[in-house]
């Protein structure tokens, strides 16, 4: 705007002032008619591994897929090549007649088997240049990683596998920075230990270098719920489990026992995350409450006395009337935190694991197998909403659900690998009128 003569300072300032209030009240005014959907491509139906992840394998600047012991050519995921043996057949029945199918027993028939494959992720780790693929196995059992041949040879060949943490325990263990030093780590549990393992800088083809950050609590292969976050905001990252948190010590020299904060998050869910939800300023605890059961729940955090407390705010459970939207479906063994909005503020990725213990096994096994985002809203008073949006129906999750920008426009997509197939759901945006948009909106059902 031209102002017809020069203001004063205080008087140009006033009217800025102003002018910037009323934008403000005009951005915020306006109707946000953005809808967020989802495409879904069937990459595989076979059951090969419960996770999958993005990398660039080929080298080309395009993202590809990783999922049990194949990856998948970006951009459009039809050319899969096999990096580790693929030779699994199994013998089930469909439909009252025997079947023959490649991989693991899972959709394709009718009962329930276990890969030896559940959590993938990319890293260089001999620092070549090129992707290679680390396989956290079924817990208990090893972790690889396979080093991508592509500079010296061909990438469609079989990786060279080597053995990065002989123990992997933990149902939601992970691969990514606890310590701070820019490079990922595994962290899990193993052998009765809470800890992580760290890759030899020198030689990362030898076993990674175990570190305990708890005593021999004899934590059970099976344990389930685990995460990394700043809990008490000091900068370094702490360990979540279901029964508490263990605390970063200011130095990791030596390999100090990390404080022990009991406070019980559920019974044992899937991936736990810290963040704050209300914007209070303090980091806050979300997690799914029962891996093989029911629960999505965020614990508050408050200081009483100096000393770190949660309370329960418990979202989506057993029954569809404890979701203010109608929601529930049991399972929630995969949970992933991202902002997928692009509001500034992280949403919930989850849904419901396909078959985790068979079409017999755990609560509703045979429910829809889903697949949501939860919308976090946070509200002038503190409190928060989580708004449901559906994804899919015919999927769920595996324990793995990865949300990241496969394409490159700048906005998460989802990936899954479970005993139903790999999939591939790719963000879209669609600007409708401000009538479409509340129609398609969930609407609470209760107040």
């Amino acid at each position: 705007m031209q102002f017809p003569r020069p203001l004063a300072p205080s008087s140009r300032a006033l009217w800025l002032g102003l002018a910037a209030g009323l934008s403000g009240l005009l951005a915020h005014a306006a109707p946000k008619n953005t809808l967020h959907l989802f495409s879904k491509q069937e990459l595989s139906n076979q059951f090969w591994s419960e996770g999958a992840n993005i990398g660039d394998f080929n080298h080309d600047g395009i993202q590809d897929v990783v999922a049990g012991p194949f990856w998948y050519e970006g951009p459009n995921f039809q050319v899969r090549h096999a990096f580790m043996a693929a030779d699994k057949v199994s013998t089930s029945t469909k439909d009252g007649r025997p079947v023959t199918f490649p991989g693991f027993k899972g959709r394709l028939g009718n009962e329930n088997e276990y890969s030896a494959n559940f959590f993938a992720y990319s890293h260089d780790f001999n620092g070549d240049g090129w992707d290679d693929i680390m396989i956290l196995g079924f817990p208990g059992e090893n972790s690889w990683w396979f080093e991508n041949p592509g500079k010296s040879g061909d990438p469609k060949s079989m990786w060279k596998r080597h053995v990065a943490l002989d123990v992997t325990d933990n149902e939601s263990p992970a691969f990514l920075d606890i310590t701070g030093d820019g490079k990922p780590e595994i962290v899990c549990s193993s052998k009765g230990h809470y800890g992580y393992a760290s890759p030899d800088p020198k030689d990362p083809t030898k076993p990674f270098t175990w570190h305990s950050i708890s005593p021999d609590n004899k934590y059970h292969k099976f344990t389930h719920g685990m995460g990394v976050g700043d809990v008490n905001g000091d900068g370094k990252q702490d360990l979540l489990e279901k029964d508490g948190w263990w605390e970063q010590p200011a130095s990791l020299a030596g390999d100090p026992i990390w404080k022990f904060h009991k406070w019980p998050f559920g019974i044992g869910g899937s991936q736990m995350f810290a963040y704050d939800v209300n914007g209070d300023g303090l980091p806050d605890v979300i997690t799914s409450l029962s891996a093989h059961g029911y629960g999505l729940a965020w614990y508050e955090q408050y200081r009483e006395g100096g000393e770190i407390k949660f309370r329960e705010h418990v979202f989506m459970n057993k029954e569809a009337r404890e979701n203010k939207y109608g929601v529930h479906f049991s399972q929630l063994h995969a949970v992933d935190l991202v902002d997928v909005d692009g509001d500034g503020v992280k949403d919930l990725v989850t849904g419901k694991r396909f078959w985790a213990h068979g079409p017999s096994g755990d609560p509703e096994p045979n429910a829809a197998p889903v697949l949501y985002w939860f919308q976090l809203k946070r509200n002038a008073d503190k409190s928060v909403d989580w708004i449901p949006h559906l994804i899919d129906s015919n999927s769920g999750t595996g324990t793995q659900v990865v949300a990241r920008d496969i394409n490159g426009d700048g906005r998460p997509d989802i990936i899954v690998g479970n005993k139903h197939g790999v999939y591939v759901f790719t963000h879209r945006v669609k600007t409708v009128s401000a009538a479409e948009f509340e129609a398609a909106q969930p609407k609470p059902v209760q107040p």
